[in-house]
């Protein structure tokens, strides 16, 4: 699979990412939403397999392509998996034009000064190695920000950041994602801080090194700008946080050069009941809302 071509689209392709991660905890929810309650399976295994059919049949609906979606984010299971006899890394992208990113960390520490740090993530190297070997691109981590505090912001900023420097060790492009709460009290304040706590680390970079960075879309449009055209910056993509598709797509468009990134705003739309024409439909549909609110700023 072509790095360098997977390089110039990350960088420079008009679209958004998919994310297809939700993992652990979040799955039964993600199922009862797309209409498979609990008690339609039992354990872990049953559990995964149903959620990696849905996945399945998103990444093979016909819009589902490098045409508006540049990159997908993976949960460690789907990246392991098969999609018609393909390893999912290999079917992205030979099949779809899609770039693979996994999602690599193992979920949040119970709050403390206003943020939750990531918890350890003890199997790490030997999951980037095998995320290289598979023709993974890149990695994303997440942990979130509830509160305006410098002392916790700059905790969660450069715990990302030293988890990336790891990650850009094993040739894989990391995406930093410290996610400011929607409904943090202070959310403005906490954007600013972070935005400042950001540039520092970005500014402390080698040179040569890239990332690429995953935020809540912020009060302020345009508040990332100075992210968005930094050196060390690649792309700089927006989560949807919990809002609604209408809503994410609104504000993301009022943010220039900042791309989507959505995972529930993506899929709300998608049942299990449906036919394939009508849920290859309802896709279409949302993927286009997205593809536009990414590239046409106002």
């Amino acid at each position: 699979m072509s790095h360098v071509a997977m390089s110039e689209q990350i960088a420079g392709k008009p679209g958004f990412l998919a994310a297809l991660d939700q993992s652990g905890g979040s799955t039964p929810a993600a199922l009862r939403h797309y209409g498979i309650a609990e008690s339609a399976y039992s354990g872990d295994a049953e559990m995964f397999k149903l959620m990696h059919e849905m996945r399945v049949r998103i990444m093979k609906a016909p819009a589902f392509t490098g045409d508006k979606i540049i990159a997908a984010i993976l949960f460690e299971r789907t990246m392991d998996g098969q999609v018609d006899g393909k390893l999912v890394p290999t079917f992205l992208w030979e099949d779809r034009g899609v770039v693979p990113f996994v999602k690599v960390d193992l979920g949040l520490e119970a709050e403390a000064d206003g943020v939750s740090l990531m918890k350890p993530i003890p199997g790490l190297d030997g999951l980037l190695a095998r995320a290289a070997r598979l023709g993974v691109y890149g990695t994303k981590m997440r942990s979130t920000i509830n509160r305006a505090s410098h002392g916790g912001i700059a905790a969660i900023v450069n715990q990302q950041f030293a988890l990336a420097a790891q990650i850009a060790d094993h040739g894989l492009m990391p995406i930093l994602e410290p996610e400011v709460l929607i409904k943090s009290p202070d959310k403005p304040e906490a954007e600013a801080i972070l935005l400042a706590a950001i540039a520092k680390g970005l500014d402390a970079l080698p040179a040569g090194r890239q990332v690429m960075l995953k935020l809540t879309i912020p009060d302020v449009p345009d508040l990332y700008a100075p992210l968005i055209g930094h050196e060390h910056v690649d792309r700089v993509v927006a989560l949807s946080g919990g809002y609604t598709r209408d809503d994410a797509c609104k504000r993301l468009a009022a943010n220039h050069g900042m791309i989507a990134s959505f995972s529930r705003a993506l899929v709300d739309d998608l049942k299990y009941s449906m036919t394939d024409a009508v849920f290859d439909a309802a896709l279409a549909s949302a993927i286009d809302e997205i593809y536009r609110a990414s590239t046409v700023k106002h």
